[in-house]
């Protein structure tokens, strides 16, 4: 049936964006859903205002992100007290997994977006082409569309917002609907900077609204969230050949062979896998032991969580906060309960906290784990650390890479030659030797994954290099001379040419020297 144009954008409006307090419930804000037509507008006016912003140059446009750098360290506990209202992480894993994080990002750009963003030289070492002089040009997209989670509220969508700002584009950002307040105020820190409202803009809404920001005239979309959601923005894409860097989560295995120092990796897996209640793409969501260590391996993890301290993060002694809302802690009560079905045994936690709130559950330890069940297969997002034991190297390689997931992994032992060999052989982008989690703090590392953990980097070098086009320019340095391989061909040209391939590619000099006679006769006209 068809529907009237105005129903459909009143209905569209009424939709909301709710900010909610995930350890109180409280309503922190109510947003209303951009709607498809402001979504297109918003696009419209950063096209608009585009070409402005590149011309700036990269300099002034540094300047500016030196004085975001600035403001956001003189707000730094405004910013993470914010993070740890909407999304429940501890306020100290609010400052530094999120506001020390984007404010070296941008000491890095600051640092090295001159050098890597000008024009580079291209050498020719083709003796046919010596007389040419040719260049690499980094040119910005245009609008690139910027999709962020709720986990890292703020880290994700402001890394990847200045990388695209600093090399000359404007940027749309759809926020999760859950955390729209941190974007609001990443928006409003950019712009007190001296970046225009035209050329980083805030869309808040649900999934109606993200579809309209891929389905808009933006030339890049950057989307951070599951699998499935990203296999379908790149089915979207792909109709119109829209470019994409897509970051869909991982199942990331930590492998504690037979010469690590238990109390180390004991505390690297409790903290890797609980840090922001294990709602991270990087958390450790399998843990492979060598057996000759299983044992007191998962009783020092047992020991380590039950000391951990559960609660609001806004109490400084909190160590794990809520999950963000009850979808996902649903989520994690169903991959538990199909592990103990399958004869997993809780060791610790497994269960819900609800006299701190409706979101809490406790840090949980699983041993007598197998790859039947979907804690080991699917992505968890939870605090879970599932332990399984391995008997080889070779072993633990298989099971690291039994996954449809890549994006990190982690090797602890006491010989980094060893654990570095080993990480050479896991599938995925990232491969930390004796840590965890802390490459995505790394400003020059570049993020990303292999298989479904998706395609493209942020970060780093590669990542800045994915907010930019490539363009070769080649001059030719004898703008008045014919060149050699226009026509005219014919029998004596073709011995010529003949000639040229022996002179640069002949197996012994004499033979290059003879070729060179050859060819010397191209360089005449011929005509």
């Amino acid at each position: 049936m068809a529907t009237d144009p105005q129903m459909h954008d009143l209905q569209i409006a009424a939709r909301k964006a709710v900010s909610v307090n995930p350890a109180t419930g409280e309503t922190l804000h109510e947003f209303e859903c951009t709607s498809e037509q402001e979504v297109l507008s918003a696009v419209a006016r950063a096209h608009a205002a585009q070409p402005t912003w590149a011309a700036l140059g990269i300099r002034k446009r540094i300047a500016i992100l030196r004085e975001f750098q600035r403001l956001l360290h003189q707000k730094k506990s405004e910013v993470a007290q914010l993070v740890t209202r909407e999304a429940g992480k501890p306020y100290v894993e609010a400052l530094l997994t999120e506001v020390l994080v984007v404010l070296d990002a941008v000491r890095f750009l600051i640092d090295n977006a001159f050098r890597l963003l000008r024009d580079e030289p291209v050498s020719h070492c083709n003796l046919a082409m010596k007389t040419k002089s040719g260049r690499l040009l980094r040119e910005p997209w245009g609008v690139i569309g910027i999709i962020s989670p709720w986990n890292y509220p703020f880290s994700i969508p402001a890394t990847e917002s200045i990388a695209a700002l600093v090399a000359g584009n404007a940027v749309v950002l759809k926020p999760s609907e859950l955390t729209s307040l941190t974007a609001i105020k990443l928006v409003s820190l950019l712009h007190q900077a001296g970046v225009p409202k035209e050329i980083f803009q805030v869309i808040p809404g649900d999934r109606v609204t993200g579809a309209a920001l891929i389905a808009a005239s933006i030339d890049k979309l950057i989307f951070t969230g599951s699998v499935a959601t990203g296999k379908r923005i790149a089915q979207a894409a792909a109709a119109r050949l829209l470019p994409v860097v897509l970051e869909l989560g991982g199942k990331d295995p930590m492998l504690v062979l037979d010469d690590a120092d238990i109390e180390i990796a004991s505390s690297g897996a409790v903290w890797g896998a609980f840090v922001n209640a294990g709602q991270a793409c990087l958390s450790v969501e399998r843990c492979y032991v060598h057996r000759s260590l299983y044992q007191p391996f998962f009783e020092a993890c047992v020991r380590k969580t039950r000391q951990l301290r559960v609660g609001n993060g806004m109490d400084p002694e909190t160590d794990v906060g809520p999950m963000i809302h009850q979808h996902q802690l649903l989520n994690v009560e169903s991959q538990v309960e199909d592990a103990l079905g399958l004869g997993a045994r809780v060791l610790v936690g497994a269960n819900r906290l609800p006299a701190l709130g409706p979101n809490f559950y406790a840090p949980t330890v699983l041993a007598d784990i197998t790859h039947a069940m979907r804690i080991m297969r699917e992505e968890t997002f939870g605090p879970v650390l599932p332990v399984m034991p391995f008997d080889s190297d070779e072993e633990a390689i298989r099971l690291a890479n039994d996954s449809e997931y890549g994006l990190a992994a982690s090797v602890w032992t006491g010989d980094h030659n060893r654990g570095e060999a080993l990480a050479r052989r896991i599938q995925a982008g990232t491969v930390m030797v004796n840590d965890a989690i802390s490459c995505f703090g790394i400003s020059e590392a570049p993020h990303g994954g292999v298989k479904s953990s998706g395609i493209g980097r942020s970060h780093g070098r590669l990542g800045l290099e994915e907010m930019v086009r490539t363009k070769y320019l080649d001059s030719d340095r004898l703008p008045r001379m014919e060149k050699i391989w226009w026509y005219g061909y014919g029998k004596a040209f073709s011995r010529q040419m003949e000639g040229l391939l022996d002179m640069q590619f002949a197996q012994g000099w004499k033979r290059r020297l003879q070729g060179a006679v050859k060819a010397a006769g191209a360089l005449r006209p011929r005509r």
